[in-house]
């Protein structure tokens, strides 16, 4: 089996202009909430409201802009940030607008190719704002759940969000620890997309899994998940069901069960 790389997901990656993507996002996030009842639950994170997701949101980039600016090399051993924080909730809005502006500025001084330590696969600066792209994303579409508005995700910016989910996920154990269960003896699950390009074989080892990237597209899986590349994502993330009526899926049952059951972050 050959493993991920990132440069095996290269016509991926470039397909989407992850610093650009972080400020549209963010500008979608605010347009969302901007007169929202920031006490509104948010269902897909229980227990939390919308000022906890923008709260969380915010922090996120401007602790991800802070890694940039540092060009860490190695775990961070704190996380000791001027949030900026308003004292008040009815500032959060402008200060979620202003965070997307930290980020900005932290990508216009930082090479997307610098080498840097990352969580993840890619051991490079663009590992961070492509994270922080999903985590915006991610959120944003959170948000509009809770206010019962339509959420919509852009095709090529869906794509990535699978492929960046499943290529890291191998490598989330430290916060998500539920996913060293994800091994089986040689059982393939497949992720397609059903509105174009969007093909991926992870494949369950003994030893762990990962995203199978030289399989042909005819191969057969043990489990296959069908749908739009956007359903596709906000499966992956827990935010749809396997068996939504938005989705198709077959195979081994067990084995998308155990799989929806530790993939969660």
């Amino acid at each position: 089996m050959k493993t991920s790389d990132p440069s095996d997901h290269a016509s991926v990656v470039t397909a989407v202009d992850h610093r650009t993507a972080v400020l549209a996002e963010t500008a979608r996030f605010v347009a969302a909430v901007t007169s929202a009842d920031l006490a509104t639950a948010v269902p897909s994170c229980p227990g939390w409201t919308l000022a906890d997701l923008i709260k969380h949101t915010g922090s996120v980039q401007r602790w991800f802009s802070v890694l940039l600016r540092a060009r860490i090399q190695e775990p961070p051993r704190k996380r000791d940030v001027d949030l900026r924080l308003p004292d008040q909730e009815d500032g959060y809005i402008d200060w979620l607008a202003e965070s997307a502006t930290v980020a900005a500025d932290a990508f216009a001084t930082t090479d997307p190719n610098l080498p840097m330590w990352a969580w993840g696969v890619d051991q490079h600066a663009r590992f961070w704002a492509r994270r922080m792209l999903f985590e915006t994303l991610l959120h944003r579409t959170d948000a509009e759940l809770a206010l019962g508005l339509r959420r919509t995700i852009d095709r090529p910016v869906a794509v990535d969000g699978v492929d960046e989910f499943l290529v890291n996920l191998p490598f989330a154990t430290f916060f998500a620890p539920k996913v060293a269960n994800l091994r089986g003896p040689d059982k393939t699950i497949r992720f397609r997309a059903t509105d174009g390009d969007g093909d991926w074989l992870v494949r369950l080892r003994p030893d762990g899994f990962g995203v199978d990237t030289a399989h042909p597209s005819r191969d057969t899986a043990d489990a296959t998940v069908r749908g739009s590349a956007a359903d596709l994502l906000l499966l992956v993330y827990g935010r749809l069901r396997h068996d939504a009526a938005a989705l198709a899926h077959e195979g081994d049952e067990a084995l998308l069960a155990h799989w929806f059951a530790n993939s969660a972050f």
